[in-house]
């Protein structure tokens, strides 16, 4: 299997303090040095080209945040929440390259699956807006560019952030050919994925209540969001990968432990096998305790590597 990460995505950091760090990374990327995670292929990210991110991404959206490029331990405010600094445009470029570079490697057969360890997240990213800690839609950028460049006809993103993936869904909602399917909780930031935003037939959000448990979960996924994927028939998956349903993080409230992460990526990947030759795709999206985190993208990798 195929990990794909780079520096640049340390070096960006929005202010000191805040909760999507440098060291989330770093955490994840301790994780996966235990022998466990010995056979992983490891490579450096790209960056990715003007015109995959135009895919997603109108051209002057593109060139506003490539645009930004401040002085080295100065920043520039998006918004409330996001921000740039001297390295976040090459760590945007670079995350969502690395969506690109594993879509070309799980499409072009030369590995069945493939895990980005990137940062700044990108689901939250609006076609014309940052936010959320987002500056480019990855995981929308990695679904088009399996279309465009390999002629995959269908392509399913599965979120599981504990967010909703705003951005993703602004993306998909008007096109039947790309799947959108979140468990998040709600209400919760950023306000967006009620059930009833179905897009044109394309979007399944299910919300979850604070404190929802583990067989909440489950049940979430099983009765509604695998069978869902399973009818689209997508010719390839791509995760939202963000661990902040996780009891012990700090910015929602499900209780969600490693288990259930592990056991999600299993039950993604025994509907890959069915729908799409088992091809998946992961990129990293939230998870803001690092003990969780950790643990949690390991737990996540292992499954992946064991589907």
């Amino acid at each position: 299997m195929l990990l794909l990460t780079h520096p640049a995505c340390v070096r960006h950091e929005i202010a000191p303090g805040h909760p999507e760090c440098p060291d989330r990374l770093r955490a994840v990327m301790q994780a996966l040095e235990a022998q466990q995670f010995s056979t992983l292929i490891r490579a450096e990210a790209p960056e990715a080209t003007r015109e995959q991110l135009e895919r997603v991404h109108p051209a002057f959206y593109v060139d506003r945040i490539l645009s930004i490029r401040p002085p080295e331990g100065d920043s520039v405010a998006l918004d409330a929440d996001t921000a740039m600094n001297a390295h976040s445009a090459e760590a945007a470029l670079r995350a969502a390259g690395a969506g690109v570079a594993a879509v070309d490697a799980v499409c072009g057969g030369e590995y069945p699956r493939a895990f980005c360890a990137v940062r700044p997240p990108g689901h939250h990213a609006e076609p014309t807006q940052a936010m959320g800690f987002c500056l480019f839609s990855s995981a929308a950028i990695a679904a088009r560019h399996a279309q465009a460049a390999h002629g995959v006809e269908r392509v399913a993103v599965l979120d599981f952030d504990v967010h909703h993936g705003n951005g993703t869904q602004a993306a998909f909602e008007r096109d039947p050919t790309l799947f959108l399917a979140s468990s998040h909780q709600m209400p919760l930031y950023p306000g967006t994925g009620a059930a009833s935003e179905t897009g044109v037939g394309n979007i399944l959000n299910v919300p979850l209540r604070p404190y929802a448990d583990g067989p909440a979960f489950r049940r979430a996924w099983e009765a509604e969001i695998l069978p869902a994927v399973e009818r689209f028939a997508p010719g390839l998956i791509v995760i939202s990968a963000g661990f902040d349903a996780h009891r012990r993080d700090p910015l929602a409230q499900i209780n969600l432990d490693e288990a259930e992460f592990a056991w999600v990526t299993e039950a993604i990947c025994d509907v890959a096998r069915r729908t799409s030759g088992g091809r998946v795709v992961s990129m990293l999206e939230g998870g803001y305790d690092l003990t969780a985190l950790a643990r949690s993208a390991a737990a996540h990798v292992r499954a992946l590597m064991q589907a």
